[in-house]
C-alpha cells in the first residue's frame, strides 16, 4: 500500500512539474511576445517621429542643414538641396565633399569658435551669382559638450536683384533728368549774360529750352505711368475697341514725323475689335509706331497688321525695315531704360521707358508682347489682346 501511495505521489509530482514547467514556458513566451510588440511599437513610434520630423523640415522655406560632432552632414532638408541644386545623398558627407564651397567651410569653423553667427551674407559664385544669408549656432548637450551645428540658409538672390535694379533705375533717372536740366540751365545762363538782347539767338535758345522742358515733362509722365502700371494702381476701362480705326488715328498723329523722314505708313490691319482700354492701346500703338519711324530706315516703310489666333486672341504686329536688333538684345528691349545703341537713342530723343510701358499695358490686358528681328532687314514687334465678345 505504501508502495502504491509513493508511486501515485511520484506520478503527481512529475505531472505537477511538467504542468508548472509548461505554465512558466507559456508565461515566458507571452512575455517575449509582449516585449517584441512593445519594441515594435517603440520602433514604429520612432520611425513615425522621424518621418514627421522630416516632413516638418522639408516644409520649411529656408534651407536647413544639421552637422554632427564630426562636422558631417546629418540632415539636409529639401529647401537646402533646391537652393544649391543638389540631387545626391548628403548624409555622412563633409561640407566640402557636398558643396565645394570654401566660404561655407570657413563659416562652420567660425561658428565652432564663436558659438553662433547671425545674418552672415555669402555670394556664391559657384551657383550662378547666388546670394544667401546664413544663421548658424552650435548645438550642445546638458553637459555643455558640442553635439553638432545647425545652419539655416535664406535665399537673398531676388532681393539683391531688386536692389541692383533699383540702383540702376535711380542712376538712369538721374542721368535722364540731368541731361535736359543741364541744357536748360546752360541756355538760361547764356540768355541772362546778354544773349537775350539778340532776338534771333534768344528765340533759338528759347526753343531749345522749350524742347528740353517738354522732354522733362514726358519723362515725368512716363515715370508716373510705369509706376502706376507696376503697382497695379492704373485702372483699365475695358470696352469694345476697333483696332483698324485706332491705327489710322495713330498714323494721323505721327504723320508729320513720318513725312520728315520720308517713311510710308501702311495699315494692313483687318477689321478687328478688342476688349481693351482704348487710351492704353492707343499708347501702345503710338510707342511702337513712333519707335519704328525713329529707328527704321529713312525713305522706308512702317506696317501695322494682325490676325485672330486659333485660341481666340488678337495678334497685332508693327514692322519696320530698319537695321534690326541683335539677337542678344531682343529679350532686354522691354527693360526700363535699356537701349540697344545708347548714343543713337539719345540723339533721337525719348525717355527709354516706352517699350517697358508697352509691356506692362499689354500684360495688364492679359496679353503678351515680344519682338523678332533680323539684322539689316528690320524688326517686328508683336502683342496680343483679348477679342471682344
Amino acid at each position: 500500500m505504501w508502495f502504491a501511495l509513493t508511486l501515485i505521489l511520484a506520478v503527481a509530482l512529475v505531472a505537477l512539474h511538467f504542468w508548472w514547467r509548461e505554465k512558466l514556458l507559456a508565461q515566458s513566451r507571452r512575455q517575449t511576445v509582449e516585449m517584441e510588440e512593445f519594441q515594435r511599437k517603440q520602433q514604429q513610434h520612432t520611425l513615425d517621429a522621424k518621418a514627421q520630423q522630416q516632413v516638418l523640415f522639408n516644409s520649411m522655406l529656408e534651407g536647413l542643414l544639421l552637422l554632427d560632432k564630426n562636422k558631417k552632414i546629418y540632415l539636409a532638408n529639401r529647401a537646402f538641396k533646391n537652393l544649391f541644386g543638389l540631387k545626391i545623398e548628403l548624409r555622412g558627407r563633409t561640407m566640402m565633399e557636398a558643396l565645394r564651397v570654401h566660404e561655407l567651410d570657413e563659416l562652420v569653423k567660425r561658428v565652432e569658435a564663436e558659438g553662433q553667427v547671425f545674418e552672415h551674407e555669402l555670394k556664391l559664385t559657384e551657383f550662378s551669382e547666388r546670394w544667401v544669408q546664413v544663421n548658424a549656432a552650435v548645438i550642445t548637450n546638458s553637459a555643455g559638450e558640442r553635439e553638432g551645428t545647425i545652419l539655416v540658409f535664406h535665399d537673398l538672390t531676388r532681393l539683391k536683384q531688386l536692389e541692383r535694379q533699383r540702383e540702376e533705375f535711380v542712376a538712369n533717372v538721374s542721368h535722364e533728368l540731368r541731361t535736359p536740366l543741364s541744357l536748360i540751365k546752360g541756355y538760361v545762363e547764356t540768355l541772362l549774360d546778354g544773349a537775350r538782347n539778340n532776338p534771333e539767338v534768344a528765340e533759338r535758345f528759347l526753343k531749345i529750352i522749350e524742347r528740353n522742358a517738354n522732354r522733362l515733362d514726358l519723362l515725368i509722365q512716363d515715370l508716373l505711368a510705369i509706376s502706376a502700371l507696376e503697382s497695379g494702381k492704373m485702372k483699365l476701362e475695358l470696352q469694345p475697341t476697333e483696332l483698324h480705326a485706332l491705327v489710322e488715328k495713330v498714323f494721323t498723329d505721327l504723320h508729320s514725323r513720318a513725312d520728315n523722314k520720308g517713311v510710308r505708313l501702311v495699315n494692313e490691319l483687318p477689321a478687328m475689335t478688342a476688349k481693351a482700354d482704348v487710351n492704353r492701346v492707343d499708347q501702345v500703338l503710338a510707342n511702337l509706331v513712333d519707335n519704328a519711324i525713329k529707328y527704321g530706315r529713312a525713305q522706308g516703310s512702317v506696317t501695322v497688321g494682325g490676325e485672330k489666333t486659333d485660341d481666340g486672341k488678337l495678334e497685332i504686329f508693327v514692322r519696320d525695315d530698319g537695321p534690326g536688333i541683335p539677337a542678344e538684345a531682343l529679350d532686354r528691349v522691354f527693360e526700363r531704360f535699356y537701349r540697344v545703341d545708347k548714343a543713337r537713342s539719345r540723339d533721337q530723343g525719348g525717355t527709354g521707358l516706352g517699350l517697358s510701358i508697352v509691356k506692362h499695358i499689354v500684360q495688364s490686358h492679359g496679353g503678351e508682347v515680344w519682338a523678332k528681328s533680323e539684322l539689316g532687314k528690320g524688326t517686328t514687334f508683336f502683342f496680343t489682346l483679348p477679342a471682344a465678345a
